[in-house]
């Protein structure tokens, strides 16, 4: 049960944003120009680093929603999503984003452990300027939105299908405001 009165049938950051509209807009509106925006890191690699850094701050709602959407992204390669949560290095992304993903959990654990060596590391594997911004903003925000959801104790389902099928929604409708719930 959330700490503040909110709609206990919806789930997740979805019923604190309700509660608090006019500051849970603006940060809708950061996930979606962060995770489905222009970019060269596909919407299946940013989703992935949202899952990573919400598994290592250990909101499962955030981990579990995350990752239910990169794997939806991922599509035939969904299991490359559970490698990296359960080993970042020994998984099958790509060199270069296992050096974004190494500077996202740097960030996590606070920015300044990001050195100039990882950035240096992940540029040498073909990383941009713009993939590090994203990737250091991305982490940031899902350590801002883990507190958030976890702060206040917002539900967090236990059943795999809901996160399927949220996952599912947001690779394919993104992160619109939702509607006041029904119930």
């Amino acid at each position: 049960m959330a700490y503040i009165k909110v709609d206990e049938a919806v789930p997740g950051i979805r019923s604190l944003v309700l509660f608090r509209p006019e500051t849970g807009k603006p940060l809708y509106a950061l996930a979606e120009v962060l995770l489905r925006g222009p970019s060269s890191l596909t919407q299946a690699e940013r989703e992935l680093i949202a899952a990573y850094v919400s598994h290592r701050n250990s909101c499962m709602f955030c981990r579990n929603s995350h990752a239910a959407a990169a794997r939806y992204s991922y599509a035939k390669e969904k299991s490359v999503v559970d490698e990296v949560l359960e080993n970042m290095e020994g998984s099958g992304i790509s060199p270069k984003m296992k050096a974004l993903v190494n500077i996202a959990g740097k960030v996590q654990i606070n920015g300044k452990e990001v050195k100039p060596e990882d950035i240096e590391r992940a540029r040498l594997l073909g990383a941009t300027d713009r993939e590090l911004h994203d990737t250091v903003l991305i982490a940031a925000a899902f350590s801002m939105y883990n507190r958030y959801v976890d702060g206040l104790a917002s539900l967090t389902p236990t059943d795999p299908k809901v996160y399927e099928e949220m996952g599912e929604r947001m690779v394919e409708s993104g992160y619109s405001f939702p509607k006041q719930s029904n119930s």
